[in-house]
């Protein structure tokens, strides 16, 4: 496997019982439950090693990549559309892949990278880069879906900001957001300006007046008793 390539070996369970019981039993066996669906085709219960699937999950493109499901021998192109963690151990307990259907367009979410932030001439300068989105919802062809977003912020200068629609898109893929009649062209990063802390410049300049009144005391016994 690499990570321009990722294939999973699957076994169809429909026939086997559902639900929690069936679940459990095979996450005992270190296999993880699973369902693909889609392509004008009924949804099809199955389960993957467990050790194949973490073994890809380690990798960021793994979720943004068009992947090879062999269930039983048969071959399934798919993606990744949602996967359930342990709570606590973190560990995939259910997943969800959609059939790519060839020449039919997917919505996918995809990373997006932002490249250059310590070149920026605002981090220079003390500025602090803002990132407001981690991954965003695409459209395209499944040829066309992109491993990641880039975000070019070399050059950012204090108070700049990139919003969606400045995004460099790559061929066929438009932005899910800004495709919508109620588009928001929301704000994705910026660079704010550094935080400075007001220094008292008196802040040492005690006088007797902001000395507490038992210390005070306390100094006038010890004169006396010199």
């Amino acid at each position: 496997m690499s990570i321009n390539h990722f294939e999973l070996n699957a076994v169809d369970r429909s026939a086997e019982q559902q639900g929690k019981g069936a679940s459990r039993r095979l996450r005992k066996q270190n296999l993880v439950p699973a369902i693909i669906y889609g392509g004008g085709e009924e949804p099809t219960a199955i389960s993957i090693k467990i050790n194949e699937l973490v073994k890809s999950l380690e990798f960021e493109a793994f979720f943004s990549h068009i992947l090879t499901l062999n269930v039983d021998g048969e071959e399934h192109q798919a993606v990744i559309k949602d996967l359930q963690r342990h709570p606590a151990k973190g560990f995939p307990m259910h997943a969800d892949f959609q059939r790519i259907v060839k020449g039919q367009k997917i919505n996918m979410n995809v990373p997006v990278h932002f490249a250059g932030r310590e070149e920026a001439p605002g981090t220079k300068a003390g500025g602090i880069l803002s990132t407001l989105v981690s991954d965003i919802e695409i459209v395209c062809l499944p040829s066309q879906l992109p491993e990641y977003l880039e975000v070019d912020v070399s050059g950012m200068e204090i108070g700049d900001l990139f919003r969606l629609s400045d995004i460099d898109l790559p061929e066929g893929v438009i932005i899910f957001e800004l495709d919508m009649e109620d588009a928001h062209d929301r704000t994705i990063v910026n660079m704010q300006p550094p935080t400075v802390e007001e220094v008292d410049e008196d802040a040492d300049d005690v006088d007797a007046a902001d000395v507490p009144a038992t210390e005070q005391g306390a100094e006038a016994e010890d004169k006396d008793g010199e």
